[in-house]
């Protein structure tokens, strides 16, 4: 990438950015749309401080008490979620490189409604897997099975032509390693498309605040699997911008889209340290279905690799 930026984070509404993406230039595109869940999303983040007298007993056995000091939210709810997500995955499917993979990142509630949708747009042979990010971790339900899994389906843009490094996948500890021999219990094995991953800890310094931040294990993987160095990783819900930040550490381009002011005040903090990062506030231009407009990458060398 000569004379521009290492990654770009862009405010603004994500459907108007995506139409100015040229066609067939993004290597690999994760997303976390929101889940629909009905609810407000919110974290509310505490600080312990020593107390007197009242409170709990902790560190050295002295006394501590537990203070909010900000909650951070947003509305997860869309009339018409299948509405809201069409025309953005149409785009991601147009601007994926010829090679090109997208990971789609949802939850029990609404995944089979999205799997029929992305099969329309990207033909049910394009479909690769469904993985089952498994996790143990909140509240237990009396009245049926907590569900503790979310879904993300794997779609690439040619199924005879994508990118798999499965030489580079971070390999996992065998079960029963006596079974299989020295030598392949300590190279281990591939993960399944089962993935067992703790949610970020509360005391992590991974731990942003953010209400759905995911954690670095799970977007490492993706990114080691599904690109190659210099390719560019594009995440349009970018949250807390975990996508970026395991794009960067392994050696990727990335570019950030989201319109939450608190998403980006969280990853002003995060990548306040990174100095090639470049911080767009997008003002909408006139969308043209043919010849789409392009200059505002114009600095921005997005010709994937083929």
């Amino acid at each position: 990438m000569k004379n521009a930026a290492r990654g770009q984070i862009y405010f603004g509404d994500n459907l108007d950015i995506l139409r100015q993406i040229p066609s067939e230039s993004v290597g690999l595109i994760y997303i976390d749309p929101p889940f629909n869940t009905g609810k407000i999303q919110k974290r509310t983040q505490i600080a312990a401080i020593e107390a007197a007298h009242d409170g709990y007993r902790g560190f050295q056995g002295k006394r501590y008490q537990r203070i909010p000091i900000g909650t951070r939210g947003y509305i997860d709810f869309f009339d018409d979620y299948l509405e809201f997500l069409e025309p953005r995955l149409i785009e991601a499917r147009r601007i994926l490189a010829p090679n090109g993979t997208m990971y789609f990142h949802i939850d029990y509630r609404e995944a089979h409604y999205c799997k029929i949708l992305l099969d329309g747009i990207f033909g049910r042979e394009s479909f690769i897997n469904e993985i089952i990010w498994a996790y143990d971790y909140g509240g237990r339900p009396k009245n049926r099975w907590p569900p503790k899994h979310d879904n993300i389906f794997i779609y690439v843009k040619n199924p005879k032509n994508y990118v798999f490094n499965y030489d580079d996948i971070e390999r996992i500890p065998y079960m029963a390693p006596g079974l299989v021999g020295p030598e392949k219990a300590a190279k281990g094995k591939l993960p399944t498309d089962t993935w067992w991953h703790t949610i970020v800890p509360t005391n992590s310094r991974e731990k942003t605040g953010y209400p759905t931040q995911k954690p670095l294990g799970i977007l490492r993987r993706i990114i080691q699997a599904s690109s190659r160095p210099d390719d560019i990783v594009l995440d349009f819900f970018a949250g807390s911008g975990t996508t970026g930040m395991a794009a960067y550490e392994l050696g990727r381009r990335f570019m950030l889209i989201d319109n939450n002011p608190e998403a980006l005040e969280i990853m002003a903090k995060r990548f306040a340290e990174l100095k090639d990062v470049e911080w767009i506030n997008f003002e909408p231009k006139p969308y043209h279905p043919v010849g789409r407009t392009r200059d505002i990458f114009d600095n921005l060398s997005l010709q994937h690799n083929k």
